[in-house]
C-alpha cells in the first residue's frame, strides 16, 4: 500500500534510492559466513530494565543494528502501566501470534481497547446470523488482562466473512435483517462479556454502496450503543495509497457516522507495495488521511490513527514484498552487517541487505527515533484545500507518529501488538 502534478513520488524517491543503496549490502545467514564477510556477531540480548528506554539514552538520532539487538526486549518492568499518551489506545491481537497476548498481560494499562481478532459474522440464509470463531475466544486471557487493568475494554474485531453481493443487498433492503443481524452480535457479546465490537466490513465493497453501509452502520451502532456496547468501525485511509486520489471513505461519510460510533480505526500503513516499494506510512500522508476527514477537528477523538508495528521486506529485482514481524527482523539485524538510514520525509527508517542467493533486499521497519533538519513537505491532494508544503522538524519513526497523534487530537491504533520490538511499548 505516484503522484502527479506538484505532489512528490515516495516510489520514485526510493526506487531512485535503490542503485546507491543495495551494492553495500552483503552477508549471508549463517554466523561463520557473517565472520569470513567481515559482519559481527551482535552482544547477547539484555532484559527488562529499571529505567524507561527515553532516560537510557536509546532514543537517538541514528540507531545502530548492535543496539536494537541488544535493547530490544528491555522495556521498563516498573512502569508497564505508566501512560504517556492521554488518547484512546487500541491494540490488535491475533491468535496467529502468540506474543500479543504477552503483549497485552505486561503492558495492558497502556491500553483503552484491545481488539482480539477472533471473530466472523456470517449470513445463513434469511435474517439467519451467526458469529463464528467462538474456539479461538481466550476468557482465561482475557480474566488476566482485566484484573491488572481495570479501564481496558475488549472489543473483539468482527469480520463480515464469505458474504456475496446477494447476502449484501438483502441486509441494505430490509430493516428486519438488520435487526436479525444486531441481535446476533448483542448476543454473543453478552454470552462472552465483550465489552463491544471493531467492525470491519467498509473496504469488502471496494467503495460501493456507501450510502447503504452508512445506513447499515448507523443503525447497527445505535443499537450497540443502545446496550451499553462500544463499537469501532475500521475505515481506509481517505486518500488512497500512492496517488493523490480520494479513498473509499471520505468526509462525507465520517460526518454521518461519527456521532454514532465510539471510534474509527484508520488504515494509514500499507502505503505501499511490491510493485511500488517504499514506506509503510509516509507522515505527510497520515497527516492529509486525518485532516481532510476532519478539518474543523470536531472528532478528533475518535479518530485512532493507524499504527504499524511491523515492517516490509522488499525484493528490488524480484518484485516480492513481504511483511517483517520483530523476530524476523532481530534475525536479519544477527545475520547481516547493515546500516540503518534515515528518509527525513516520510520519517521512517530502512536498510539494504542480501540474502544468500536471493538477491538484494531493502526494509522497512519501526524504529525508536530518527531525526532530520526543518524543511518544507510537498504533499498535496486534489480535491482538497490542504496546503502543499507541511512543516515538519524532529520527528522520530515511531514518537513522530505519537506527536502527529497529539498534534491533531487523535488516537491511535496499532497492528498489531507482539509483531513490534517489547520496547516500543515504553513511548506509549
Amino acid at each position: 500500500m505516484g503522484m502527479s502534478g506538484r505532489c512528490a513520488s515516495w516510489a520514485w524517491l526510493l526506487l531512485a534510492a535503490f542503485p546507491l543503496l543495495l551494492p553495500g549490502a552483503g552477508a549471508t545467514l549463517s554466523k561463520k559466513d557473517v565472520r569470513k564477510s567481515g559482519g559481527r556477531i551482535p552482544e547477547e540480548e539484555t532484559g527488562p530494565s529499571k529505567l524507561l528506554v527515553q532516560d537510557r539514552g536509546l532514543i537517538v538520532t541514528d540507531p545502530k543494528a548492535k543496539d536494537i539487538v541488544k535493547e530490544q526486549k528491555s522495556y521498563c518492568a516498573a512502569k508497564v502501566k505508566e501512560r504517556h499518551f492521554s488518547g484512546d489506545v487500541l491494540g490488535y491481537v491475533t491468535p496467529w501470534n502468540s506474543h500479543g497476548y504477552e503483549i497485552t498481560k505486561i503492558f495492558g494499562g497502556k491500553f483503552t481497547l484491545i481488539s482480539p481478532v477472533w471473530l466472523q459474522i456470517q449470513r445463513k440464509g434469511v435474517q439467519l446470523y451467526h458469529v463464528t470463531g467462538h474456539h479461538d475466544i481466550d476468557q482465561g486471557w482475557m480474566k488476566n488482562v482485566r484484573a491488572g487493568s481495570k479501564a481496558i475494554n475488549f472489543v473483539p474485531r468482527i469480520l463480515f466473512d464469505s458474504w456475496t453481493y446477494r447476502d449484501y443487498e438483502s441486509l441494505f433492503n430490509s430493516e428486519d435483517e438488520i435487526e436479525e443481524l444486531t441481535e446476533a452480535l448483542v448476543q454473543t457479546a453478552k454470552a462472552e462479556e465483550f465489552d463491544g465490537f471493531v467492525i470491519e466490513v467498509w473496504s469488502q465493497l471496494g467503495g460501493q454502496k456507501r450510502k447503504e453501509l452508512v445506513h447499515v452502520i448507523r443503525h447497527l451502532s445505535e443499537a450497540l450503543r443502545k446496550a451499553k456496547l462500544k463499537v469501532v468501525l475500521v475505515i481506509p485511509p481517505a486518500i488512497s495509497p500512492g496517488t493523490n486520489q480520494p479513498g473509499m471513505f471520505g468526509k462525507q461519510d465520517f460526518d454521518q457516522l461519527a456521532q454514532v460510533v465510539d471510534g474509527f480505526s484508520l488504515m494509514t500503513y500499507d502505503y505501499s507495495n511490491s510493485h511500488r516499494p517504499g514506506p509503510n506510512s509516509p507522515i505527510p500522508w497520515i497527516r492529509a488521511c486525518v485532516q481532510i476527514l476532519d478539518p474543523d477537528a470536531n472528532w478528533r477523538s475518535k479518530i485512532l490513527l493507524g499504527l504499524n508495528f511491523y515492517g516490509m521486506d522488499y525484493g528490488t529485482l524480484g518484485g516480492t514484498a513481504e511483511p517483517i514481524v520483530g523476530h524476523r527482523y532481530i534475525e536479519i539485524l544477527k545475520d547481516h552487517k547493515v546500516k540503518l538510514l534515515w528518509d527525513e520525509q516520510i520519517a521512517e527508517h530502512y536498510f539494504n541487505y542480501k540474502r544468500h542467493q536471493g538477491g538484494k533486499h531493502v526494509v522497512f521497519y519501526p524504529t525508536l527515533k530518527g531525526a532530520l533538519d526543518l524543511f518544507a513537505v510537498p504533499f498535496a491532494f486534489e480535491g482538497t484545500n490542504l496546503d502543499c508544503a507541511q512543516t515538519i522538524s524532529s520527528l522520530k519513526s515511531i514518537q513522530a507518529r505519537l506527536e502527529l497523534a497529539k498534534e491533531l487530537s487523535t488516537g491511535i491504533s496499532i497492528w498489531e501488538l507482539g509483531q513490534g520490538l517489547d520496547y516500543f511499548y515504553d513511548l506509549l
